[in-house]
Formats: structure tokens, sequence, C-alpha cells
């Protein structure tokens, strides 16, 4: 099954941008994905393509209108269960759990909002799932779609070389990820861990679970069970 990605955008030209490239790129030329972008804009109706107006009760910027909004989401989704994805500060946090959901989807409809946002009953109306992809503002929805798509389509089957690259890396198991060294063995008097060369396996999985216990515990102790969260190393 090929993941279809749709992103309603005012700027199509920044796609598919960094996914162009690498392993993304590769598997986007073997078709394992595929990119549609869907210019908001062409679905005004006025003589100036107008896909904003002033926000009601007053205030700063424009806010994208709903009418034009729902023509284009209407326009990709007939017939389309696909999920309805709002990049959106206020959304729910991005999840490498919900990412994994959305790689075993058939692919995702995602809109991308500009200005000061999109009028809510666009979003109630069309069922748009408000996704944050950190607690932070970007300049409208576009780069945090390319963040979700990343995430996405590099764990899509068969894009990475091997598919256990992924196992245990941040978030997979709950954890941050172990350290890791590579060759040569000293880098400015500075060892790789003796137990990495030692060729016991069972003790390198220990070190291994050990420190991104140890790295949990101290960036994120969010990630631990709370029973965990104050155990000592």
């Amino acid at each position: 099954m090929t993941f279809k990605a749709t992103v309603l955008t005012l700027y199509p030209e920044m796609f598919p941008g960094h996914l162009g490239y690498s392993l993304a790129g590769k598997a986007l030329e073997r078709e394992q994905w595929t990119l549609e972008t869907v210019q908001i804009r062409e679905f005004a109706t006025d003589k100036h393509r107008s896909v904003d107006d002033t926000p009601a009760g007053g205030g700063a910027g424009m806010v994208l209108k709903p009418d034009v909004l729902a023509r284009a989401i209407d326009h990709v989704s007939q017939g389309d269960n696909r999920p309805r994805l709002l990049m959106s500060p206020r959304g729910k946090p991005l999840t490498q759990e919900r990412v994994r959901q959305l790689a075993e989807a058939e692919g995702a409809i995602i809109v991308c909002g500009r200005f000061e946002g999109i009028d809510q009953r666009v979003i109630d109306a069309r069922n748009l799932e408000e996704v944050c992809i950190g607690d932070y503002i970007l300049s409208g929805g576009e780069p945090a779609a390319l963040t979700l798509l990343d995430a996405v389509v590099r764990i899509l089957p068969g894009v990475m070389g091997n598919d256990l690259s992924g196992v245990h890396e941040s978030f997979e198991a709950g954890l941050l990820e172990h350290p890791h060294y590579t060759r040569p063995q000293v880098w400015e008097e500075r060892d790789i861990p003796a137990v990495l060369t030692s060729g016991n396996h069972a003790a390198i999985e220990k070190w291994r679970r050990e420190q991104a216990l140890a790295l949990t515990r101290e960036r994120r102790p969010d990630l631990l069970p709370k029973d965990s969260q104050s155990v000592k190393k």
C-alpha cells in the first residue's frame, strides 16, 4: 500500500522541501509514498481570490475563511477516509505513537494554516484533527507538515534500509536513545566505553538500557512511569 499525502497550502512551492532528498526522496521516487499539493487560493471565488478576512470581534491579523478552505478540503476528500490533520500550536502534541498510527493508514490530508489561524467552524464541520509539533509558533503550517511527514515516511515499510534501525531510537520504547560511538577507538583522549568493544552482547544491551534510562530520567522524566521517576540509576 502506498502512503498518499495531500497537503492543502497557500505555498505549494515549499514542498517536497527536504523530503525530496535522502531516504524520503528515494522513497518518493520509488512511489513508496506520494505527495500532492493543493493551492487553497484556487478555491476562492471573488475576483481578488481572497482567502482571509478580519477576525470577528476585532483584533490583529487575519483569519483563513471557512468557505474557501472547506471547498479545498471537500475537493480532495470526497469518499476519502484518510485522517484530516490541521497543523496547529494548540493541537495535541505529535508523538511517536501517533506517527506509527499514521504510517499504518492509507495516508493523510494535511491542512497548513496561515495568518492568525483558520475559522473554527471549518475545523468543527470538517472534523480536522489539530496536531502540534512543539510549544512554539511558526509562520505557517508548512514546516510543521514537513516535519510530520518526515517522521511518518521514514518508518514506512522498506524506506529504511534496515528496519531494525528504528527499534532503539528515542521514544520507540518510551525512553530517550542511548549514546552512540564509532571509530577511532580513542579521540581527543576519550575512549569508546569498553563494554561496547567487549563482544558481550548481553552486557552491551544492559549498558544501553541503563544509559537510556539515565538520560531519560535526567532530561525527560515525564516519559517515565510515575513509579519509576524517582528510582536511582
